[in-house]
């Protein structure tokens, strides 16, 4: 009996955190082209944003629009960066600059100067109840 009651109250706890995440939908406008991937990066702080995503994602390239969703995220801030992975290769393609040739974006449509936007930028909230948005690649 006691080992009965033991194992609902870990399942129980165990089962909390999964109560309070909510799924960010993340529709991308203007794919130019239905070849690739859609790539998404989702990161959680400050520090690690650009080095350590908290979580990625992808789904295949749809021309027009694609629609990415990154499941059970706890509520809380995220920087959001996308890009389209015309080639399939896996990695953001850049000219000698570093620029990028690869469309891509980041959350709240953000633009940095000179670089990519800061953290405080290019976040979402992400409630437990989740959020839908949209990012336009440029």
């Amino acid at each position: 009996m006691k080992n009965t009651i033991r194992t609902s109250l870990a399942a129980a706890f165990l089962l909390v955190p999964l109560a309070h995440a909510g799924d960010l939908t993340l529709r991308v406008d203007k794919v130019q082209a239905g070849t690739g991937a859609i790539m998404v990066s989702v990161y959680d702080n400050a520090g690690g944003y650009l080095k350590r995503p908290a979580r990625v994602a992808q789904a295949p390239a749809s021309l027009g629009a694609t629609t990415v969703v990154i499941q059970d995220l706890a509520p809380g801030d995220y920087a959001i960066t996308v890009y389209h992975d015309v080639n399939g290769n896996g990695q953001l393609e850049r000219n000698l600059f570093g620029i990028p040739t690869e469309p891509y974006g980041f959350g709240n449509d953000a633009q940095g100067e000179m670089g990519p936007p800061a953290f405080e930028a290019a976040k979402v909230n992400v409630p437990a109840a989740g959020r839908a948005a949209t990012v336009t690649l440029r």
